[in-house]
Formats: structure tokens, C-alpha cells, sequence
């Protein structure tokens, strides 16, 4: 058996002194608690992922004096820490040291850069090799970074057949929905191909675009779950492991690896510890909410800001983000803002207001007809003669954003944005008017499934938080007498299936033609996808929990001209 302190924490990227601080305390409790040794997340020191901070060579030597604060407060009790290691030649590398009695006792480097989707490790690291076991209270652990574990025939394996009896797997692993799932699938395959157990230790918290769920695990030779840490929360989870792989090096082949001792066991058997208690999974919609507003509350209050500011229309997606973030700040740091215009219907207006009494936030109510009768008085003379269109619609809404821009500066502030996933894909925003803002917590949520995500809100909460009238009528921009989204858009039951097999399925319009899509359907909802890419390129970050994001997840030109239309 060792007794290990999985150390699931929300740390911050650029934060060395808080994260440092956190990991101290943390290490702590566990040697309190009896571990033999503390596991942090993947690059815990710096905070993940530090993009170009590594550029900096300073940041690195900064991380490295960090670690030696977390290395002097360990005593028996050991500690893996995951921090950027300046190499040889100005190399560069992902690694978790292992630190003991007051000392760093060796670095293991990760071996398997990945380099797609959101993540860009190639630019910054070298890959590393395995070359030691940690001799850890008499257990030979084999220590291993995120991805290594994902390959066969790659680094855990060899840390298997050169005598581990344990793995240890430190993680920054961003959430998307069904990722859970995912993770068992490898780390089972993993250990079916080595029959030696693993701990899997798994950031939590909000970074920027990214949300990273926790739920660290360890499983057994077996392969079955014997521990699992909360979702989306911190927690210090201590267990005891049972070591010793069923088949390992006899079973793997290759040369022992060399071991390193670190610490030993505890001259006195620690109380035992009660059996850990299972985790109940969450619905797939709950899982969804929970990282929105983990997300939110870690992107408002890291950047410094208090209070977050909503632009309520009456409609799903601005409930939506109001209940977000009411939930993730507190209601009394939430302030919604009502900005009717002759075509906002009472409604509109009276829904809004609903929506604030039952969230218990702030609702003002700011018309802007004076704002908008001067912009036309101003502009008469310039659109002379001209039929009236979408440049008068679009200054409502810039109207609109200068409000809460101005309410957000004046009073230290944080504007929230509203638009969903199927808008921002097909560009149905106007830009520098409803897509301004500084977070957008729901650009990732198709609109079929805010309404999903609203309706179960309310089952939640036992009583209507969205306002049962905002989920039964026709949603509209109301920027013109009688306005609907399908006078300009597809219903959004047709039109989310086919945004996303362009947006994260990457399909082409002659692909869903001949798999037998409607072909004014795709080639509509294709050109509008395409065309719209400027307009994302200047939205605010918002947080991913799909596998394909717009942001980094998928970087597409602007000036394209590729439509993928089948040719003759």
C-alpha cells in the first residue's frame, strides 16, 4: 500500500506565489493525514497551459525557485510537482519533480507533446524520456505527464517494464462534455496492457477559454475505479493504493530502469483510512451547467473583478447568462440591465423583470430611445432616401453596448455576453453591439440546448428562475416591428445540426449534400458559417465545453474562399 494525497486544485496561471501557497498547505494536510506523498497537477507550479510565458526565460527560473520552496517544506512525506524545467541548449520541458526531505529527488520529463485542438505544446517544449522510478516509502513509482499515458508502447509502458508497481499521471485535462467517459477508456486500456494501477490527478478551475473539471481517479490493477475526487471543485482526496503490477516487467519487457530513492515508510502504520466513498456522476446537462459556471466565477474573479454586469432583452440566452452567473458570483454581484427600444415588447421588459426577482438580482432599467432618436436625427442627412435596413437595427444595439460598457467602467464591472453557439457560428450578432464584452459563458452552447439548459434550471431549482414566458416565445432581436430569427436565420432545430457538422464535425457542404442533407439548408447555413469568421475573431473569449470550440479549437482564414461544393 502507499498512501497518496491526490491534490486537485484550482490554481492560477502566472500566480507562482498563491500557487505555491496553496500547494504548501496542501502538502500539509497530507503529511498530517499519514501520505506517503502529495500529487499536484501537470504544470501546477505555473498554472496551465502558460502559452507564451515560457517565451520568457525568466518565468522558467522563476518556476524553479518555487519549486524549492515546496521542496524545502517536505519532510517524509513526498511530493510530485508539475512545473516547466529549463534543460541543456536553452531546451525547454514539461516535467514533474519529485521532492522529499527538503529536496528535489529527480525530474521526470514528458515525453508525448500534444499539438492540436487547444493544445500547442510543441511550440514552447522538448519531449522528454523516461528514465527513473522513484523509490516513494518502498513502492517504485513511475511518474508520467497527461498524454504519455494516452500511447501504446510509449512512456508508461516503459516505466512498467523497467519494475514500476505504481503510475502516477499528472494532469491538466480540459473539460468537454463526454470526456469522463474518454479518460476511463485510455487509462483502462493503459492498464490492461500493463496491469499495474494508476493514479490520475487532474486539474480543476477556469483558464481563460479552458475549464478543467478535476475528477481525478485511481484504479486499480484491475482496472476498476476504487477512488474518484469531486467534479468541478477542489478537493484533497488521501487514499491508500495498493501497489504491485499483475504483470509489469516480466510481462513488458526492457531494461530496469534506474531507481532513485526518495523516502521511506513510516516507522509507525498510520490509522487506517474509512473506504472511500463513491462519487455520484452528474446528467450530462447538470455536467454542462457546473462547467459554465465554474468557468465564469474563475474568469471574473482571476482577472480581479467583483461584479459582472447582463444585458436583459427577455430572452433565453441573456436568462441564461444572468442565472450563470447569479450562481457564480451571488446574486448581489450580478446586475442586469433592461435597455427597451420602441420595438421591445411589454413582454419583453415584464419577463426581464421576472427574471431579476427571481434570481435575486439588481435589475436597472435603462431606455434608449433618446440615444437612439438622436443617432437617426444625426444620420438623417447621411442615409437620405435610402430605405431603412440593418444599419439603423445594428445602432440599437451598439446603443445598447455603450450602456453597459459605460455602467461597467464607472462602477468596476465586468460586461457579460449572451450570444450562443449557433449565433456566433452563422454570424447572427451585431459586431461592437451584442457580441461586446469581456467573457461570452455560453458561445460554446448550441441554442437548442440553452433552452435545455434553462428548463433544467428550473427542474433544479423546483421553481421557474427563467420565466416560463421566455421559453415559450419565438426568439427575436427585436430591432424592428414584429422581428423574428427565422426571418432571417433557418429554425434553429434544423439549423444547429448542420452548423455543427461544419464547426465541429469539419464537413463540407458537398459532404452533407450527398449524406443527404437538404442542399438549400447547407449551402445557406455553410455560406453564413464561412462569412461570419471576422466577427469571431473579435468576440470575447468564451468557455469551451464542446471538443470543438470556435477560438483556438479551430482556426479557419478569413479571406477563404474554399466552400468544398462537390465538383463535376
Amino acid at each position: 500500500m502507499l498512501r497518496v494525497g491526490i491534490c486537485q486544485l484550482n490554481l492560477t496561471v502566472g500566480d507562482l506565489d498563491g500557487n505555491v501557497e496553496r500547494m504548501v498547505a496542501a502538502l500539509a494536510e497530507v503529511s498530517e493525514r499519514g501520505g506517503d506523498v502529495a500529487v499536484f497537477p501537470e504544470l501546477a507550479v505555473s498554472g496551465y497551459p502558460p502559452e507564451d510565458l515560457l517565451a520568457k526565460p525568466r518565468f522558467a527560473l522563476d518556476c524553479q525557485a518555487a519549486l524549492e520552496k515546496i521542496a524545502a517544506a517536505t519532510g517524509r512525506c513526498a511530493a510530485v510537482v508539475g512545473l516547466p524545467v529549463a534543460g541543456d541548449g536553452g531546451a525547454l520541458f514539461n516535467a514533474a519533480a519529485v521532492c522529499a526531505n527538503g529536496a528535489t529527488a529527480g525530474v521526470e520529463r514528458k515525453a508525448q507533446l500534444p499539438n492540436y485542438g487547444v493544445f500547442d505544446e510543441q511550440r514552447h517544449f522538448s519531449a522528454g524520456t523516461p528514465e527513473a522510478l522513484f523509490e516513494i516509502a518502498g513502492v517504485a513509482v513511475g511518474i508520467s505527464i497527461c498524454e504519455d499515458i494516452w500511447i501504446d508502447g510509449g512512456a508508461v509502458e516503459q516505466l512498467v517494464g523497467g519494475g514500476a508497481e505504481l503510475i502516477v499521471n499528472v494532469n491538466a485535462s480540459p473539460y468537454n462534455l463526454g470526456k469522463l467517459d474518454e479518460r476511463l477508456g485510455i487509462l483502462r486500456r493503459r492498464i490492461e496492457r500493463t496491469g499495474c494501477p494508476v493514479v490520475y490527478v487532474n486539474l480543476v478551475g477556469g483558464q481563460d477559454e479552458l475549464v478543467f473539471d478535476g475528477r481525478s481517479l485511481v484504479l486499480d490493477a484491475g482496472g476498476s475505479v476504487t477512488a474518484q475526487a469531486k467534479a468541478f471543485a477542489e478537493e484533497i482526496l488521501v487514499v491508500d493504493v495498493e501497489t504491485g503490477c499483475t504483470r509489469g516487467s516480466a510481462g513488458l519487457g526492457g531494461p530496469r530502469m534506474r531507481r532513485i530513492p526518495v523516502s521511506t515508510a513510516s516507522a509507525v502504520a498510520p490509522e487506517p483510512l474509512p473506504a472511500a466513498q463513491p462519487v455520484a456522476s452528474l446528467a450530462p446537462l447538470d455536467e454542462v451547467y457546473a462547467a459554465l459556471v465554474l468557468a465564469t466565477r474563475d474568469y471574473v474573479t482571476k482577472n480581479g473583478f467583483s461584479d459582472v454586469c447582463v444585458g436583459l432583452s427577455g430572452g433565453v440566452d441573456s436568462s441564461l447568462v444572468a442565472t450563470i452567473a447569479a450562481e457564480a458570483l451571488g446574486p448581489e454581484r450580478v446586475h442586469g440591465v433592461l435597455m427597451p427600444s420602441r420595438y421591445s415588447s411589454d413582454h419583453s421588459v415584464a419577463d426581464a423583470e421576472a427574471l431579476c426577482h427571481n434570481l435575486g438580482i439588481e435589475g436597472r432599467l435603462i431606455g434608449i430611445e433618446p440615444a437612439h432618436d438622436a443617432f437617426e436625427q444625426m444620420l438623417a442627412p447621411e442615409f437620405a432616401g435610402l430605405a431603412p435596413g440593418l444599419a439603423e437595427e445594428n445602432v440599437q444595439s451598439r446603443i445598447r453596448a455603450v450602456v453597459l460598457m459605460a455602467l461597467a467602467n464607472k462602477f468596476g464591472w465586468l460586461v457579460l455576453t449572451t450570444g450562443n453557439k449557433s449565433e456566433v457560428a452563422v454570424g447572427y450578432s451585431t459586431l461592437y453591439g451584442d457580441s461586446a464584452g469581456a467573457f461570452a459563458p455560453i458561445s460554446d452552447i448550441w441554442k437548442m440546448q440553452v433552452y435545455e439548459l434553462a428548463q433544467r434550471r428550473n427542474e433544479v431549482a423546483g421553481r421557474p428562475l427563467v420565466p416560463a414566458g421566455v421559453l415559450a416565445k419565438a426568439p427575436s432581436a427585436e430591432l424592428r416591428p414584429d422581428q423574428r430569427d427565422s426571418d432571417s436565420l433557418p429554425p434553429y432545430e434544423f439549423l444547429d445540426p448542420v452548423a455543427r457538422a461544419f464547426v465541429e464535425g469539419d464537413k463540407t457542404v458537398g459532404e452533407l449534400i450527398a449524406a443527404g442533407a437538404d442542399p438549400e439548408l447547407v449551402r445557406t447555413v455553410g455560406r453564413l458559417v464561412d462569412v461570419a469568421e471576422y466577427k469571431r475573431r473579435q468576440g470575447p473569449p468564451g468557455v469551451r465545453v464542446t471538443p470543438k470550440a470556435f477560438g483556438k479549437d479551430r482556426r479557419i482564414p478569413i479571406t477563404n474562399r474554399y466552400r468544398g461544393e462537390a465538383r463535376d
